[in-house]
């Protein structure tokens, strides 16, 4: 795939795939820049699986493809952070 498509439109991880001997810490600063560039009319957990379908059967033990699948799962289990409503209360 071309850089620059409508899943990946900086080009950030067509080309993390293709750095040799990348690590997943430097897999997770790409992903969270990708993700932050994901404009509000999108959808990440459909852009996200639109890239595993394109990267993840050429590339199943690239620490990228992982870093996807751990994006895919945190979308997919949504939790609340913070807040007086997470806080314990005395009965």
């Amino acid at each position: 795939m071309p850089k620059g498509d409508n899943l990946d439109p900086k080009g950030l991880i067509f080309e993390a795939y293709r750095i040799d001997g990348i690590t997943t810490a430097e897999c997770r600063t790409i992903f969270l820049d990708w993700a932050l560039s994901v404009p509000g009319t999108h959808v990440p957990a459909d852009l996200l699986l639109g890239l595993l379908k394109q990267y993840g059967d050429d590339f199943p033990d690239h620490p990228m493809t992982q870093t996807l699948r751990d994006g895919q799962e945190q979308i997919a289990q949504p939790r609340r952070r913070g807040g007086w409503r997470s806080r314990q209360r005395d009965a």
